[in-house]
This record gives C-alpha cells, sequence and structure tokens, in this order.
C-alpha cells in the first residue's frame, strides 16, 4: 500500500511517518506540506490513500479531498483524515473518508484505520466507481490557491503549458495539459479541437464553417472552433442528450 501524509506541521509528518514504519505491507510513504504539493505527488507517486490533515492554510483537507484527480481506468486515491479538531467528523465522512483519526492517536487506532483502507482498496479494484470524476480544480495564482468548480467550466482552452478554465467569471490557468486534463474530467467533456473543449452539456448548436469546419455556441456565449477531425466526437458526445 502506498501512501502519502499531508500536513503542514513537519513534526505530525514525522510522528506518522514513524507509526507507519512500524506496520507491515506499507510500500511506500510521500509526504506533502500543503495542498498544491499534495495533488502534484498524487499524479507523480500514485498512492492508493491519503492520510490527510483537515486544518491547513490556503486550503483545508476536505477542499483538497474533493480535488483529487483521477484518469477513466483508475480511482482516486482513499482519504483517512487526521485532525486535532473533532467537529469535522460529520463534513469528513460526508467527504466520503474511510476513517478520521483523532490526534493524538496511538498505534493501535493507526492500524484499525489501515486495515480499513486495505479493505476498501480491495473492494476498489474489483468494482470501479462509475464517478470518479474531481468535482473542483485547483489553480496556483500569485501565491493563492483558487477553487474552481468543475460544473463552472463551460470550456477548456490550451495556454502554452496551461489550460485556461473558462467559466462565467474568468478563465484561471491551470498548469496541466489538456489531454491529461481531460481524462481526469470523464465524458463531461469533449475535445473540439486540437487547442480547446467544451463540456457537451454547455453546447447550444453548432454553425457550420468553410471546409468541414464548425464553431460550436454555447450557453453563455462563448464561440469554441470545432475542427472536422473532432465532429463526429462531438456529435457522438450529443447524441445521448438528443430529444426523440
Amino acid at each position: 500500500m502506498r501512501l502519502l501524509i499531508v500536513d503542514d506541521e513537519r513534526p505530525a509528518r514525522d510522528r506518522l511517518r514513524r507509526m507507519l514504519a512500524l506496520e507491515p505491507g506499507i510500500d511506500a510513504v510521500e509526504e506533502a506540506a500543503d495542498a498544491l504539493q499534495a495533488l502534484a505527488c498524487v499524479r507523480t507517486a500514485a498512492p492508493d490513500a491519503l492520510l490527510l490533515d483537515i486544518d491547513m492554510p490556503e486550503l483545508s483537507g476536505i477542499e483538497l479531498a474533493a480535488a483529487l484527480p483521477s484518469a477513466s481506468s483508475t480511482p482516486a486515491p482513499l482519504v483517512v483524515f487526521v485532525t486535532a479538531h473533532d467537529d469535522y467528523a460529520l463534513r469528513a465522512f460526508d467527504a466520503e473518508a474511510v476513517d478520521y483519526l483523532l490526534k493524538p492517536f496511538d498505534q493501535a487506532r493507526l492500524r484499525r484505520a489501515l486495515e480499513r483502507l486495505r479493505v476498501r482498496l480491495s473492494e476498489a479494484r474489483r468494482v470501479l466507481p462509475l464517478d470518479a470524476a474531481p468535482r473542483q480544480l485547483l489553480v496556483s495564482e500569485r501565491g493563492a490557491t483558487r477553487v474552481v468548480a468543475v460544473a463552472d467550466i463551460e470550456w477548456l482552452e490550451t495556454a502554452d503549458n496551461y489550460v485556461a478554465l473558462h467559466t462565467a467569471a474568468g478563465a484561471p490557468l491551470l498548469r496541466q495539459t489538456l489531454g491529461a486534463l481531460l481524462e481526469q474530467l470523464g465524458q463531461a467533456f469533449v475535445r473540439c479541437h486540437r487547442r480547446a473543449a467544451v463540456r457537451v452539456a454547455a453546447i447550444v448548436r453548432i454553425e457550420p464553417l468553410d471546409k468541414g469546419d464548425s464553431e460550436l455556441v454555447l450557453h453563455g456565449g462563448a464561440r469554441v472552433p470545432c475542427s472536422r477531425q473532432y465532429r463526429s466526437a462531438v456529435l457522438q458526445a450529443l447524441e445521448p442528450v438528443r430529444p426523440g
């Protein structure tokens, strides 16, 4: 089992790492001091589960849990919340946490949490969750972290090494490739151009242009190019929601 400790306090991370060293079946333990480090580590190290502090600066552990990415073939990592505050418990389990460790906890209590993780991982490997896409994306802006609800995004556009997330409130830049982001977001979005993708439910109409190209008109008024090589994919994505 591969684990990621997420806590903004170094002593807390060190103590948990020492406790995990006493437990069998732990293949790797990574660490992150904040939400952005954690997301980067999730993408590179692919942990099975996060041991996640809740009370962190800029972004809480619960908000981070909602933003965890997953690919179409791999579920997001499981979460065990680790906190010194007992008033987050209901929100934690609403976020589908596997367990809730209240600091200070002993080795036996940690062992029970790890056993619950093993059971859930075994179940997850047999049945992949249908709704694995993240509900939120985290964007770093001038040292702060902005939370962008996926439901608010109408279309996506590549911008050098970033993707512009076009919403009614603006177009924040997420450092990621368009292809990788579309894998995380699943079937709610469809690629319509080598530099763009749209939310399927946001498409109002398709207006033809020359040489087989077209333009997608969205609910918010945006007009997004659709190359002829992507037209069939767009039409196929729209098919389930067409009347009759």
